[in-house]
Formats: C-alpha cells, structure tokens, sequence
C-alpha cells in the first residue's frame, strides 16, 4: 500500500539516497541594515486587446549583513499576476513569495543577485494596441523580513556609451508560431539582433525559462536536437556587452510524437461512464509513475530513470493507455524545504508539463496526483513525524494544497485529455483511532479542524473548488478513507462539482480489509453504479499475481478501470509495495508484472 513508500523511497530506492535525506537548512541572516530591488521589465506582449504577457528580472542588492539564504516578498501591481519564474522557488499569484535555489541563496554586503526573473499576465479594462507602457512595478519589496527601502549604487557609464546603456534589439526569425514536428524532433533556432551603442554579446534561445542553447557570434542560431513530443514555448534573448537584454514574445510549436495513433483523447463523465469527446466509453487501464513524488525532496532531481519517448514507448507495449504521476506539493511550489540538489518551482513544474504533454501526444492518458504534503504528524499510521513533504499524510494541508491545485490547474485546463487525483490515500479515519466515522468523513469533504491532525486540513469540496475557479473542467478524482480502500459513504460525502466531471478512486491491496467480490459488490459496486470508479492503485505483497487477477475480473465485470503499482525496476517486493518491471525497457517482473502485463494485453480501454 502506498502509505507504506515512506520506507520504500528512502530504502528500496535509498541508493539513491545513502547518503541521508534530511537537508539542514541554515538560518538566513537579515539584511540588517536594508535592501533594494530593482525590478526590470525585459519584455511584455499582447495576446489580446486588454490582455497580454511580460518577463522581467530582480535584481536584489543586500545593504546589510552578509546572507547565506533568503526570502523575498512583494504584491504584484493591479492587473498583473505571476505565472511563473527562474532561478528561484516561487509561490502565490498576487502577493509573491520567492525563495532562493540553494546555489545562488548566498548574497556579500553590497553584493547584488541578478539571476532571478518573474513570468506574469497583465490586464486591462480598456482596449489598447501596446502593452502597458511604463510597465507598473511592485513597491513593497521585503527580504528576509526587511524592507528593501534602500537605493542601490548605479553602475558607472561604459566609456563608450556616453549616456545610460540602451538595450539591443532581437527577433525570432524561427521557428514559427504553431510549427510542427515530429519527436525525436531538431528545432532549428535563428535569430537577428542588434545593439546601437555597444555590441551584441550573445544570444540565448530559450524553452520556457530554460536556455536550450546559445550563439555568440551572427547569424545567431542553433539547432535543439533530440526534443521529445509536447507543446513548447520559445524565445530568443539577446544580452548586450554592458548585459542589458531584450526578450522576443513566445512562440508556440508542437512536437507529435514519434508512435502511430492519435494523441490521447479529452474526457468528460457521462453518468458512470467516462468518455471520450465522439462520445465512446472509455476505461482507465495502466500503471503507476512513481519518483515524482520522493526524488525532489530527498535532493535527487526530478524523476530516478527516463521520462523519454522511449520509456513510454515500452509501456505501450504492455498496452498501457493511462499513467498516473504522484506528485510532491512542496516540490511543485518551490518551498524552502526542498533540498537545493533536488528540483524545485519552475523546474519541477516544467518536468511534470514535459511528461504529461509526451503521454498526451503518445496517445497515454496522464492522472496527475498530489501524493506527498505538507504537514506534522505522528499519530495511527504515521509514515513519518516530519513536517515537510516526505511521507505519506493524513490529509491535504490547507496551507499549501489549494495553491498547489489552483497552479496545477492552471498549467492544464484547456487540455481535458489530462486528469486530476486530487490526494493519494487519505486516512483521518486512523487520526481519530476510527472512533467517528461520520466526522472522518466530514473531514474528508470539507476539511478544516479534524481530530488527530495537528493542521490545518484542506477538505476535497475545497480543492474541488481551487481547480474549477481557474476555469478548468478536467475530470476530477476523488478518494475515499482507510488509505483510500474504503468508499462506504463516498456517495454521501462526495463534494459538489459544477461541471459533473467527478469519479472515485480506489486502491485495492491483499492486505486492505475489504478483499472479497462481496466486500467489491456492496462497498464499490454500489458506487461504480452511479459514477465512474478507477481502483488507482492495485497490488500485493506477495510478488505474485493471484490477488490482483481477482481484482481485475471483477473491475472488468462492473466496468471499473485498474492502474498497477509500480512502473520503476526497484527490484523490491513485499510490504514496502512491488514493482511491474526489471528494466525501462519494459521487462516484466515474475511474475507479478508477468500476471499484470498477460491481463492488460487483453483489454481495451
């Protein structure tokens, strides 16, 4: 059971971390005596007549005490919001906290950081052909609790440049918006760029935040070999010889992918019955992705193996049609907790857009999942007493859990062939020793105060609410309690959804109490008989086939969907769970992933 991955992230898959996962995190020492930020606008665009996009930097200049770490806040000006940002770990939309990458947290009395940038939307109530001009900046710049209300040292004119230095101008002259290719792709990069009072240093062509790839010398290009299927966004920055810059606007293409057969299909809920757009019954049959969840917090990047076309491409031969992706929501967010050798805020987020967008052009459904949060505790079931995002909690955290949500739904809606799994297993049932059940399941719907858990807890009716006030109507998961095996009272406890695209999940081990086809008929039958039901995880811990071959029968017969535990060659079985495969090539494991892989090939979704 899943609860249990505490043990396995950190033994099975410890050596990945023999070294310890627990990162120190050193004090930040305040910027005693003051600060100054100076906040530049590198380049803003239109996307519609009272909307559009802008990239600016921050440059932040300590006037105190040498800082080792540090946390800047500020309020976006009205009508713009955050979307994104580099070089930092980023939170909120409005009122912005952003907190150093590890590597660049360390800033010497008079010393100024200048790799951090911000990504943002801007809104008006009146038409206009341009974006705003001057572009309004935020005020209210705090560092480690300081005002920055100082003024920094102007750097002294070029003797070449009489006056204050001019930026160069760039554009993009390919790719083209909408472009498209087919992975493994090459995208070749060309630019033109100019600098009237200096000269041209270089220029960088950029995938998102991330630079792909730079020239120095013109005609600027560069060819972006190897770039696997999903939706991109690009540009080009030319740096001048004083180290102004200038951005183009972002251009969009797409890379298919390499497979035959179309890219996965959008979804809604009909009844108990998910389908497609053309309207065709479709049933949820796959695996799990495990890592994204544990390797970022533990400090060791993003995913432990590929996240290629490759890798898919051998899930298909299993017939894999869904993944679903356990997520950790401090990872996502950027918090100081994440380890600086483990991926955090943008980057994070730009690898889960990477892996979904590859599955969706690959024809594979992705499920999303928040697995990992936020939170202390230490009661029945405990997978661990730390506060941060390393085991498996009772419940959300409604300190960050809504933002988490509110993010991710932004990064998809619009894209209804990706799924949302709201939380992995809760269990306020064991917080409260199942003294209540009734109040476990309030707890589950609508959060807040709930017995044994010493915070604050985000209810599903709340999460619900986060994704669907972004205007996204992906199909919404579910869960129920006792880590998720027990759907006893969903139907009554379910939380409201405006668009009706709300389905159950279920996981189903040898070890859970309900494990009989009577236990399924009247505790999972009933549900699946009013909503679409998917049992997200199934296993054993036996190494062997014959429970989940029960399960699989059944959920064929009552049109329920089944997602195995683990595609990742741990080579580990047992209580801290069990794995499909030896390799990423796809090899089944005996013989549970045997048993898994003869069964799936002979579904449809």
């Amino acid at each position: 059971m899943s609860h249990r991955r505490a043990a396995l992230a950190i033994g099975a898959v410890g050596v990945l971390a023999a070294a310890g996962v627990a990162a120190v995190t050193l004090p930040a020492a305040a910027a005693t005596s003051g600060c100054s930020v100076t906040y530049s606008n590198l380049s803003a665009w239109q996307s519609s007549p009272t909307s559009g996009g802008f990239n600016t930097s921050l440059a932040i200049t300590n006037l105190g005490d040498p800082i080792s770490h540090w946390t800047l806040t500020f309020t976006m000006p009205s009508g713009q919001t955050r979307s994104g940002g580099w070089n930092a770990g980023f939170a909120g939309t409005t009122s912005v906290t952003a907190t150093d990458s590890g590597w660049n947290g360390s800033i010497g009395t008079g010393a100024t950081n200048t790799t951090v940038g911000l990504q943002g939307e801007w809104t008006r109530s009146a038409s206009g052909s341009t974006p705003p001009s001057p572009f309004p900046q935020p005020t209210n710049f705090v560092l480690n609790g300081v005002a920055c209300t100082g003024t920094p040292t102007s750097p002294s004119p070029s003797s070449s440049s009489p006056g204050p230095n001019k930026p160069p101008t760039v554009s993009l002259t390919s790719p083209t918006a909408n472009q498209a290719y087919t992975a493994p792709a090459t995208v070749n990069f060309a630019a033109t760029a100019a600098d009237t009072d200096g000269s041209v240093a270089r220029v960088d062509f950029l995938s998102g935040s991330t630079v792909v790839g730079s020239d120095t010398t013109a005609p600027y290009t560069f060819a972006w070999s190897g770039v696997a299927a999903g939706t991109y966004s690009l540009s080009a920055r030319a740096v001048d010889n004083a180290g102004a810059t200038a951005t183009t606007t972002p251009v969009s293409i797409k890379v298919n992918g390499s497979g035959t057969g179309s890219a996965a299909p959008a979804l809604h809920v009909s009844g108990n019955k998910l389908l497609t757009a053309a309207g065709t019954p479709y049933r949820l049959l796959g695996v799990n992705r495990s890592s994204g969840e544990f390797a970022c917090i533990q400090g060791n990047g993003m995913w432990d193996g590929p996240a290629d076309q490759a890798s898919i491409d051998a899930m298909k031969t299993w017939n894999v049609h869904v993944v679903r992706i356990p997520l950790n929501e401090e990872c996502w967010l950027g918090t100081a907790d994440v380890p600086s050798t483990g991926t955090s805020g943008a980057a994070y987020q730009q690898a889960v857009k990477d892996y979904v967008n590859l599955l969706v052009a690959s024809g594979i459904t992705p499920i999303v999942e928040m697995h990992w949060n936020y939170g202390q505790y230490s009661g029945a079931g405990a997978g661990c007493s730390d506060v941060k995002a390393t085991c498996q909690k009772p419940m959300p955290d409604a300190q960050y859990a809504p933002t988490f949500w509110t993010q991710v739904a932004t990064a998809f809606k619009g894209n209804n062939a990706v799924m949302f799994d709201l939380f992995n297993e809760p269990y306020p049932d064991a917080a409260n020793n199942w003294t209540d059940a009734a109040a476990a399941w309030t707890c589950l719907r609508d959060g807040g105060t709930c017995t044994g858990i010493g915070y604050q807890v985000a209810g599903m009716q709340s999460l619900v609410n986060a994704v669907r006030a972004t205007g996204a109507t992906n199909v919404i998961m579910t869960a129920g309690l006792t880590w998720t095996n027990d759907l006893t009272q969903w139907l009554t406890y379910k939380p409201s959804d405006p668009t009706g695209n709300l389905m159950a999940s279920w996981h189903t081990y040898n070890f859970n109490a309900c494990v009989t086809t009577a236990c399924w008929d009247t505790q999972i039958g009933t549900v699946a008989a009013q909503v679409p039901v998917v049992a997200s995880e199934i296993g054993q811990n036996t190494c062997a086939h014959d429970y989940i071959d029960q399960v699989m029968t059944w959920a064929d017969a009552h049109n329920v969907g089944y997602l195995a535990w683990t595609w990742n060659p741990w080579g580990v079985c047992g209580s801290v769970g069990n794995v499909l495969i030896t390799d990423w090539n796809g090899t089944p494991t005996s013989t549970f992933g045997e048993g898994f892989k003869a069964h799936l090939l002979t579904q449809n979704p």
